[in-house]
């Protein structure tokens, strides 16, 4: 009905424990999602689809960041093709085969102070509460940035997405019109500036509420800090980029990674099998097709899947 000629696109479950134990439904929210968005995006030959990704995406220890790393390769292909054809997905049908005019890109960067899930809203209610605040390690460290920051960098990254990236065009492209689209799937990442230890963003966070931390050097203070252990899938670090080579572009808090990628043919066979795994709660095969994609991705040994071990403990009755 609106024609959009440019799609933001954010929609992922994000919360790294909760993916963890549900990893069906995490393939076919980001994996299959971004898919059946990009699809439709090229179908309709809308001008610029730009995928909201994360640091997680790098070198992941969670099925959270391995999806949206997938979700990464299935744009970087999709951009390879002149005219990419899709496998039938949901109702059976194959689709229209157009030559496709869509930009491809995406952002990668790390937490947003105040969003849905952040650290900061949680630390908050912890010591409206009296704490104590549950920390996961006391070397944990994470990026950070405001929402304003998040959202006016994604939306330049939009703008800047199939141009020149540091006044010099790239050759790889077509031209369709009086526009020229490139055959990459652009990587941007953001300068998120130096990682925050958690704890020191909690100590902060006390005392900048009027109260004081109370461990062993000040026992007589309000706010205990407890560290409770890493949780499922969680790393102690986040990192932004896969290789060590970014590219600076005409914005200085902006950069384009060089990440590879498989070819579509062979990357939409895989996510085929990974969708039918999605679709059966099909929880190792789903792991091992995440492997396969992301080579990178070490999951825990320990799989904490509740379809998983709801499935071995039923198995387990049946063999008794």
């Amino acid at each position: 009905t609106w024609k959009p000629n440019i799609i933001y696109h954010a929609a992922a479950v994000k919360h790294v424990p909760i993916v963890e134990h549900n990893t069906a439904e995490c393939v076919k929210n980001n994996v299959l999602g971004t898919l059946v968005m990009a699809k439709v995006a090229i179908e309709r030959q809308v001008e610029r689809f730009i995928l909201v990704s994360t640091d997680k995406a790098v070198n992941p220890t969670n099925a959270m960041g391995a999806s949206k790393r997938c979700c990464e390769l299935v744009l970087q292909a999709l951009a390879a093709e002149q005219s990419p054809l899709f496998e039938p997905m949901w109702d059976g049908r194959p689709s229209v085969q157009v030559a496709r005019t869509t930009q491809l890109a995406m952002v990668r960067f790390g937490n947003v102070l105040g969003s849905s899930g952040s650290v900061v809203p949680y630390f908050r209610k912890q010591i409206a509460q009296g704490g104590p605040i549950t920390l996961t390690h006391q070397d944990i460290t994470r990026y950070f940035m405001t929402i304003p920051e998040a959202a006016q960098l994604v939306m330049q990254t939009g703008a800047m997405a199939g141009g020149p990236s540091n006044g010099i065009g790239s050759d790889k492209g077509i031209h369709i019109g009086d526009r020229k689209i490139s055959s990459e799937a652009e990587v941007y990442v953001l300068d998120m500036g130096e990682p925050v230890k958690i704890i020191d963003l909690a100590r902060r966070m006390v005392e900048l509420s009027g109260f004081r931390v109370k461990d062993e050097n000040s026992p007589e203070g309000d706010i205990s800090i407890e560290v409770v252990g890493l949780r499922p899938g969680e790393k102690l670090y986040e990192e932004l980029l896969i290789g060590n080579n970014p590219q600076a572009t005409q914005h200085p808090r902006i950069m384009k990674a060089n990440e590879k990628f498989l070819p579509w043919d062979e990357l939409q066979s895989m996510i085929t099998i990974l969708r039918i795994a999605a679709v059966n709660g099909d929880v190792m095969m789903i792991r091992r097709m995440l492997q396969l994609l992301v080579p990178e991705y070490q999951p825990d040994e320990k799989v904490v899947d509740w379809v998983y071990r709801e499935q071995i403990a039923q198995a387990g009755k049946l063999e008794r």
